[in-house]
């Protein structure tokens, strides 16, 4: 049966702004709102209903993430981590095959995924030992959001293959396995309640059948494409949502300020910001596809740059929406403040800016776009 997001979003951000307040102060993980989502089946809203998901496209699912992002970012955010993950793999199933027990499993157990790119990127960190049967890894995930209330990682970390040399594998790992270590050291400036704390591997063990993929290490992968291209559009939709909320706010401050002369020029340029965030966005989704794009790194360059500019405007939208409101947006307490430091996180995504700039000018000029060598 197929879910309906839409119908779904108001209730869920109504429930989840009850605390998004406290949550945020205290810097705690909003775990009610996780167990909401598990009990709604919205972890496997994008598991194909044939397979006992939600049937749901990615752009319902950026839909309903900018919708509950106007009450709790960081759950919105944390959800979006997981909801990539999800349709990497319905890309995988739909082109090649694969993924369907995991999919499966998702849509029967409800189980929370959780992503280490911000760790990862193509030369990924931690390392990698051959032993009987299989591995042991160490290595340091940061950004894990949602490790809380996660089931299993999927991740990546070197190994200096004998034979093939310096690589990268990638595998799932599951919470509970041994060597697994949450540092609780999430205190940040904004997405607080996202529960984003580093993951310490010491020395777990990765069985050889766990094994996704084997490539090589520094080079561009397909893999890298399928997975900026799924996740770029969900974990940008949050904030996009937060900027659509600054500007509700905005615009309801400035009726109350149109005899100052100069606020209809501020609030233009609060809409042409969030504009171009939706313009942006949309962009993402429409690169996306529904699962047709392809796997080229001119696809994955799209969605790069599409990603900097939402970010930016965003980034913009809220500075345009303290300036209307003024120095009560100054207040802790007040929803804009936060929606200022949730903003913050926009830009860490893949790929930060100048990192982006560099990927995309390289390919550009007919260069390798990781390493900068003639392709």
């Amino acid at each position: 049966m197929t879910i309906d997001l839409g119908a779904l979003a108001p209730a869920l951000a109504a429930r989840f702004a009850e605390r998004a307040a406290r949550h945020d102060a205290e810097g705690s993980f909003a775990r009610e709102n996780s167990e909401l989502l598990r009990r709604e089946r919205i972890y496997s809203a994008l598991v194909p209903s044939e397979l006992g998901g939600g049937g749901a496209s990615l752009a319902e699912m950026s839909a309903l993430l900018r919708v509950i992002a106007a009450s709790c970012a960081s759950t919105a955010l944390t959800l979006s981590m997981h909801q990539h993950l999800v349709a990497a793999a319905v890309y995988k199933l739909v082109h090649h095959g694969e993924s369907r027990p995991l999919l499966e499993r998702l849509a029967r157990e409800q189980l929370v995924l959780v992503s280490t790119g911000a760790s990862d990127w193509v030369d990924a960190n931690g390392t990698m030992t051959k032993v009987d049967g299989g591995y042991r890894v160490s290595a340091r995930k940061i950004f894990s959001s949602g490790c809380e209330v996660a089931d299993m990682m999927i991740t990546s970390a070197r190994y200096d293959d004998p034979q093939h040399g310096p690589q990268v594998l990638h595998f799932p790992l599951s919470y509970e396995n041994e060597g697994v270590r949450l540092l609780d050291d999430w205190d940040t400036l904004g997405m607080r309640a996202s529960g984003s704390h580093t993951v310490l591997l010491e020395d777990a063990f990765v069985p050889e059948e766990a094994i996704a993929l084997r490539r090589p290490r520094g080079r561009w992968h397909a893999a890298w494409t399928v997975a900026l291209v799924s996740a770029a559009p969900l974990y940008m939709s949050p904030y996009v949502g937060v900027a659509e909320q600054a500007q509700r706010e905005a615009h309801a401050a400035a009726r109350h300020k149109a005899s100052e002369p100069y606020m209809p020029f501020l609030v233009g340029e609060l809409d042409s910001a969030v504009a171009t965030a939706q313009l942006a966005l949309s962009a993402l989704v429409q690169n996306h596809a529904d699962y047709n794009f392809d796997t080229s790194v001119q696809t994955a360059a799209r969605a790069l740059t599409y990603k900097t500019i939402c970010s930016n405007a965003c980034l913009a939208a809220l500075r345009k929406a303290v300036e209307i409101c003024g120095g009560r947006a100054f207040f802790r307490g007040q929803a804009l403040e936060r929606m200022v430091r949730d903003i913050q996180a926009a830009p860490f995504h893949p790929l930060p800016e100048k990192k982006q700039q560099l990927f995309c000018g390289r390919l550009a000029m007919g260069l390798d776009p990781v390493s900068g060598l003639p392709l």
